[in-house]
């Protein structure tokens, strides 16, 4: 399957499913509320008179950055929404020592949550159809637990990245080349030296992407097993799984990027500022969705078929006396 029938087939299933897109909108501004709550000392309100308006019309940029490693992480995620929901460019919030304490706490718990219910969402996108309520929250249960030790790997992986691979790329290896070299030569250095760490990062989260939907569509139970396949797959297909995912990327920052732009801090606009914050944010959740699908979708194409998934569709358990008539039937 082409790149671009991959990307339309994964459109095709977000928009498929809107209950599960409003669910995530709503999803996604209950917990942000909480955490605007923690930043509000540093956040500005339309409804305050502190409002400041610089950048102003660059508001929808927190929520339209580069689909990459953790900047496409839920708590990144969740913070450039409460700002979008201010419509306004947030200045350097004076955080207190308890704050931040809780504002871990809240992440933390939002982390948790989505990881629990994307398992949910990634079957509903294999399958293709509606999975109802009880089929929804039975794949949550079942695919939850296991997408949970999936992120213990993932954040222990970028940890490493982010402590132990980025310390020695610009911690060591920079100084070490740079020495005694001129000033634009230093610069493409320190640039040659982000793209390999940008190609590192890319990479960890295009294997953690397929890991993720292999472990749903072929109800894998290890999740070190399901790392290693998304690894294969990766491996022997890296142009399509980069551009489908570079294409995922400039699609999402394009979607959040159109949304309607608004003046702010007068009164008769603030209701369509909410307005046009809201509809960001639904474009935000679509474009965290379209990871998804769309990977779902081109995975499905390469290995199984359309539709597949492993394990048998969730129903409500019949009651015993139901089951025991079927064995008899």
């Amino acid at each position: 399957m082409p790149i671009t029938s991959s990307l339309r087939d994964g459109v095709s299933r977000v928009l498929g499913a809107p209950v599960i897109l409003a669910g995530a909108a709503v999803l996604m501004l209950s917990l942000a509320l909480p955490v605007h709550e923690v930043l509000d000392g540093g956040t500005p309100s339309p409804t305050r008179g502190d409002i400041h308006l610089e950048g102003a019309s660059h508001w929808w940029s927190p929520c339209a950055a580069p689909a990459v490693g953790v900047a496409r992480s839920l708590a990144s995620s969740i913070i450039g929404c409460t700002t979008q929901l201010a419509g306004l460019t947030p200045r350097s919030p004076d955080i207190q020592p308890h704050q931040t304490v809780l504002l871990g706490y809240l992440l933390g718990c939002v982390l948790v949550l989505w990881t629990f219910l994307s398992g949910g969402f990634l079957d509903r996108f294999a399958r293709g159809r509606p999975t109802r309520t009880v089929g929804f929250f039975a794949a949550c249960g079942l695919y939850g637990s296991r997408l949970i030790r999936l992120g213990l790997i993932v954040g222990l992986t970028y940890g490493v990245l982010f402590g132990l691979v980025q310390g020695v790329l610009f911690g060591t290896l920079f100084p070490w080349l740079a020495d005694g070299i001129s000033t634009a030569g230093q610069t493409a250095v320190r640039i040659g030296l982000y793209l390999v760490f940008g190609l590192l990062v890319g990479l960890v989260g295009l294997v953690f992407d397929y890991a993720r939907v292999r472990a749903v569509v072929e109800d894998r139970r290890s999740m070190v097993g399901a790392v290693l396949a998304g690894w294969r797959f990766v491996r022997r297909r890296p142009v399509a799984c980069a551009s489908l995912y570079a294409s995922n990327g400039l699609l999402l920052v394009a979607v959040v990027a159109a949304t309607p732009l608004v003046p702010v801090g007068t009164a008769p606009t603030e209701w369509l500022t909410l307005a046009a914050a809201l509809l960001g944010l639904v474009a935000r959740c679509a474009g965290r969705l379209l990871f998804y699908a769309s990977e779902t979708a081109y995975f499905q194409s390469q290995l199984a078929h359309v539709g597949y998934v492993a394990a048998p569709t969730p129903v409500w358990p019949e009651s015993p006396a139901a089951e025991a008539l079927g064995r008899l039937g």
